[in-house]
């Protein structure tokens, strides 16, 4: 694709927010489903909504209309590519090309909360994404996962590479000089685009990320320094990735990794799953009728937590219980859902700014086939005020010499709800009072590996 780098493109911007204005009859919404809780939303307070479509689920069943043979696909895939994966990012080398992150138990994070919230019962881990190799976020599980699918698919269409065969032929000259013909584009905030432009520039391909205003500049600038052309805009998420969308249509040799609606991001996330239950068993940690799991997890557009999610249910059905955590700002999941009009909702109609410090959770509106899938298969979700987040940033990284970017922050909101009581409606409609001794919370660590020590020093001073 023939394009220059460029700075912000207003008219692009004007012209797509036009396109997706949405007259709101905020009375109307107001005066349905959830109103207190919409209105609370509406004046930026902390909420916690409660899924009245939660569905009991069996393990290994199709759920949302997807099978569990989908994630062994996926993860079969992953396994391919691990000769690769080892070669060129020597971080992997320990697991052998197994891009995975660590289950950390967190002693004296869980001693505060014990001490400062009594009735917050059972264990607490942090499943470390902020660390994964290559990307330092969630991302790397999704973003790289697609840019894998597309660089097999390529490659085996071309007769250049046989599921049998040693995956390091895709560094050969001949799929090299294939890759290099063609555009991968993505619209991102930041983290989704670090993973698929170092990936995608690793293959050879061109690779434009399209980042919203949202974007902290050492995200751009370590893009930049892989070959990667960044273009900006004045515009939110929505923005980015409708333009990016917009503009990869244009071109027949590109490819959009569209995070509002893609599959193979969904099941790349989903193959968390099954690496997770490993790690419990390997720790002695049950899950079970009397062991419930519960994992709080931060949602932006919804990509990573519904894809896990997803997996997670595959793997454990009733006995894990997962939650969303969006910033006060953009809570889109959590107004989709509650409002029952799931991605045809912004929460710029209700009267939010969007501005967060949670950049990676800066999103207006809420993933379509995430929302249909998360129907009856999330628990709930809640939001948290930016202040708790830097102050949860600052507490890991005191505490436990951890650190996690602000929007990483948000699942840890979820173990202050349950010891202060918020959470018991649902512990008691489901039946788990008397097994919460025994049961493991889980927080998901999502992004921060990558962030500059100049920059982390900065949002620990704030």
């Amino acid at each position: 694709m023939n394009m220059k780098e460029v700075g912000y493109r207003k008219e692009m911007d004007k012209e797509a927010d036009k396109e997706t204005d949405n007259e709101m009859d905020t009375d109307l919404l107001y005066s349905g489903m959830n109103a207190d809780l919409i209105k609370d939303m509406a004046d930026k307070k902390e909420v916690l909504w409660f899924n009245a479509n939660l569905e009991s689920v069996t393990p290994m069943s199709e759920m949302a209309g997807r099978k569990f043979v989908y994630i062994r696909a996926a993860q079969n895939r992953l396994l391919r590519f691990m000769p690769y994966i080892e070669k060129f990012f020597p971080e992997t080398e320990e697991r052998k090309g197994i891009i995975e992150s660590q289950l950390l138990v967190l002693p004296e994070f869980s001693k505060y909360v014990r001490e400062n919230y009594p009735d917050f019962r059972g264990r607490i881990l942090l499943k470390d994404d902020a660390h994964l190799p290559i990307a330092g976020s969630v991302k790397a599980r999704g973003g790289i996962y697609e840019v894998m699918v597309h660089a097999e698919k390529l490659a085996m269409k071309a007769g250049l590479l046989q599921p049998t065969d040693n995956y390091l032929k895709l560094d050969s000259k001949e799929c090299r000089d294939l890759f290099g013909k063609h555009t991968v584009q993505v619209g991102s905030t930041g983290n989704l685009g670090l993973s698929i432009g170092i990936m995608s520039a690793k293959f050879g391909f061109k690779v434009i990320v399209h980042m919203s205003a949202d974007a902290k500049q050492w995200k751009k600038d370590l893009l930049r320094s892989h070959g990667v052309t960044v273009v900006e805009y004045e515009g939110d998420y929505s923005s980015a990735v409708e333009q990016g969308r917009r503009l990869s249509a244009e071109d027949p040799m590109s490819y959009f990794v569209d995070d509002e609606n893609s599959e193979d991001l969904f099941l790349g996330y989903a193959t968390a799953a099954l690496r997770l239950k490993v790690q419990l068993f390997k720790a002695g940690i049950a899950v079970d009728e009397m062991h419930p799991l519960f994992v709080y997890l931060p949602c932006g557009v919804g990509g990573a937590p519904g894809g896990i999610t997803y997996g997670l249910k595959q793997i454990f059905g009733d006995y894990v219980h997962c939650f969303f955590a969006e910033p006060i700002a953009t809570p889109c999941f959590t107004l989709g859902m509650a409002s029952g009009m799931k991605s045809e909702i912004s929460v710029y109609d209700i009267g939010l700014d969007g501005t967060t410090i949670a950049d990676g959770l800066a999103v207006g509106r809420a993933s379509e086939i995430v929302c249909d899938a998360m129907d009856t298969l999330v628990s709930g979700s809640y939001t948290v005020e930016d202040d708790n987040l830097i102050k949860y940033m600052k507490m890991l990284n005191d505490m436990e010499d951890v650190f996690l970017e602000p929007s990483a922050c948000a699942g840890v909101h979820g173990l202050m709800l349950q010891g202060s009581g918020k959470m018991q409606a649902y512990i008691d409609k489901n039946g788990l009072t008397d097994c919460m001794a025994g049961s493991t919370h889980l927080v998901w660590g999502t992004g921060g590996g990558l962030v500059p020590d100049n920059v982390k020093a900065e949002l620990l001073k704030s």
